[in-house]
Order: C-alpha cells, then sequence, then structure tokens
C-alpha cells in the first residue's frame, strides 16, 4: 500500500524536484475523494538546508522517519552527479528496498541510488545531460536514455525535472488506479500520461570529428538533404571506389552514410518545424524523406513521438 511517503533532501536540493514531490504526496485533496498520504520532508544533513537557488528549506525529520515510509522520494540536487553521500543515508535507502518500501529519484537523485547500490544490474532513466556520467561512474547499471521514467519495482527513476510528475503518476495510476492518477493529474493541470520519452528534447549536434577524406562528400550531403543518392554517387564525388568510401566513412564519422544522411534529415526536420509554418508535407519534401508518413515513421523511431506533436511541445498548440 501506498500511504507513507518521504522525501529525503541534501544540500543544494533543486526546489522544482521537491515540489514535484511535494504536489503529488504532500497536498490534502480528500475533498475529491483522494487518499491522502502522510508525507514528510526529510533531512540527511541536517535541520536547515541550502537550496542551489539561495534559500535554505527547515524541516525537523531526520533519516529515522525513512524506517516508517512507503515510498522515500530523492529529488535532484547541486553537484548529486560528483559527490558523496552521507553513509546513513544510503544504508537507511538500502534498509528501506530490504523491508518492501519503493524508492523513487527525480533527475540526478538517481546518484544517490547507484551510491547505495539499489540499481546494480537495473535499468533506470535520468536526464540526458547526466546520463554518460552515471554510465561511467557506475557501470553495474544500465541508462535508458530516451526514457522519461523507468519502473525496476522496487526502484523507479524519472529524468529532468517535469518527468518526476510522470513517475510519481506512473506510481500513484499502478498503486491507486487510473481514476486517482488522472484526478491529481486535472488538479495540477498536467497530462495524466505523456507519450514518448526525452530523445525529442536532446541536443545533438553534428559531430566535429576530423574528416580528412570525406569532409567535402559531408558538406554537399548535407546541402542536399532533398536528393536521394546511392553510395555509388557518393563515392564518386569523393573519387573513390565505392567499398573504400564506404569504408573510410565508417571510420571517420562513426556511422553509415545511409544512418547518417538519415539523422541530418531528422535533425533538419525539427529545426523546420520548431522555425517555419511550413506544412509536414512540405518538410517531408524538403529534407528527403518524401512523403509525410515517410518522415512521420522516421522521425518516431528517432524521437518517440509525431512531427504534429514534436511541433506543438516547441510552439504550442496553436502550431499543430
Amino acid at each position: 500500500m501506498l500511504k507513507n511517503v518521504a522525501a529525503v533532501l541534501l544540500n543544494g536540493v533543486h526546489p522544482f524536484e521537491l515540489g514535484v514531490v511535494c504536489e503529488v504526496f504532500g497536498i490534502d485533496r480528500s475533498d475529491e475523494g483522494l487518499p491522502v498520504y502522510d508525507f514528510a520532508v526529510v533531512s540527511a544533513e541536517g535541520p536547515d538546508l541550502g537550496t542551489h537557488c539561495g534559500f535554505t528549506v527547515s524541516t525537523p525529520h531526520g533519516l529515522e522517519r525513512l524506517e516508517e515510509a512507503d515510498l522515500i522520494a530523492v529529488p535532484a540536487g547541486e553537484s548529486y552527479v560528483d559527490r558523496d553521500y552521507p553513509p546513513e543515508l544510503l544504508a537507511a535507502l538500502r534498509r528501506a528496498v530490504g523491508r518492501g518500501a519503493r524508492v523513487l529519484s527525480v533527475c540526478s537523485g538517481v546518484f544517490v541510488l547507484a551510491a547505495a547500490g539499489l540499481l546494480d544490474g537495473r535499468r533506470c532513466a535520468v536526464h540526458w545531460h547526466h546520463a554518460e556520467q552515471l554510465a561511467r561512474r557506475y557501470p553495474r547499471l544500465a541508462v535508458e536514455q530516451d526514457v522519461l521514467y523507468v519502473d525496476e519495482d522496487p526502484v523507479i527513476t524519472s529524468a529532468g525535472t517535469a518527468a518526476g510528475i510522470d513517475a510519481c503518476l506512473h506510481l500513484v495510476r499502478k498503486e491507486q488506479g487510473p481514476e486517482v492518477a488522472n484526478k491529481i493529474a486535472r488538479r495540477m493541470v498536467v497530462p495524466p500520461h505523456r507519450d514518448g520519452g526525452q530523445a525529442q528534447y536532446i541536443e545533438r549536434p553534428l559531430s566535429k570529428a576530423p574528416c580528412d577524406t570525406v569532409g567535402e562528400v559531408l558538406v554537399w550531403m548535407e546541402e542536399h538533404l532533398d536528393l536521394e543518392v546511392t553510395v555509388e554517387q557518393l563515392a564518386a564525388r569523393a573519387h573513390m571506389a565505392p567499398r573504400t568510401f564506404a569504408r573510410r566513412f565508417q571510420q571517420e564519422t562513426g556511422t553509415t552514410p545511409y544512418r547518417w544522411i538519415l539523422r541530418q534529415r531528422v535533425l533538419r526536420a525539427q529545426e523546420l518545424l520548431e522555425g517555419s509554418d511550413e506544412t509536414v508535407d512540405a518538410i517531408a519534401a524538403r529534407t528527403g524523406f518524401g512523403t509525410a508518413a515517410a518522415l512521420r515513421h522516421q522521425f518516431v523511431r528517432a524521437l518517440g513521438t509525431t512531427p504534429n506533436a514534436y511541433r506543438r511541445a516547441f510552439r504550442g498548440p496553436q502550431a499543430a
């Protein structure tokens, strides 16, 4: 049962991520027939904690409050990615999972769960900006870079900021049903479930790796994304045999010509969806996909969302 919830904080906590947990579990909504949680904010480092915004948070609750929690949430915080954590906190998290409680992280709070050893052999989510660092520091876990949250019961991890809302509502939906989760979401004025993942928000600039022999061809390809080209045609532009060109291309870009141009077409489509009023059909033609259906198929494969949904997310509902 999900009745007793604690959010545990360290110095440098991010107020928004703490607010996410407070908003879902810390508000009395019994007037609408919704469950009331026994909620507490717990400090792992003394009664007064600094936030990364410059103000302090005070709480009378210490780590002993975690011993009775059904759910322990760990919001993100400043420098969580490379600091050490109180051994007493890590031990308390391990005990909680050992007695059947759940733990949930928001954004960089996942580093605390990883330090406690709770993610060994498990999949997890984190803000895309921290994904490589998390995987490097804790190689026994598997980072899912493109998702909003991962439920590896009893451990739930979420990506950056608002993805914590998705993870919390997912847990409510799982434990208390969709009607409860939907009502809480409605009070928060957020969707009860979001499609897609964080792939659509990840910045993926063009590779700046030196391309000694195929560099000029890459420039030409980028300027002619609307054209259908073959490896043979590209090899001819580089004055190479097709097999030699394909091998050099792989060596210098880390991918094949097909995959490279496909990724650039998706990137160009993203730019046009964000910054122009062109129709999806026109964008499909300009980016070499030919049809809106083909663009939609590749867009969903690459980013986990549709072109129209992407445009709404970045330009507002009136742009769809």
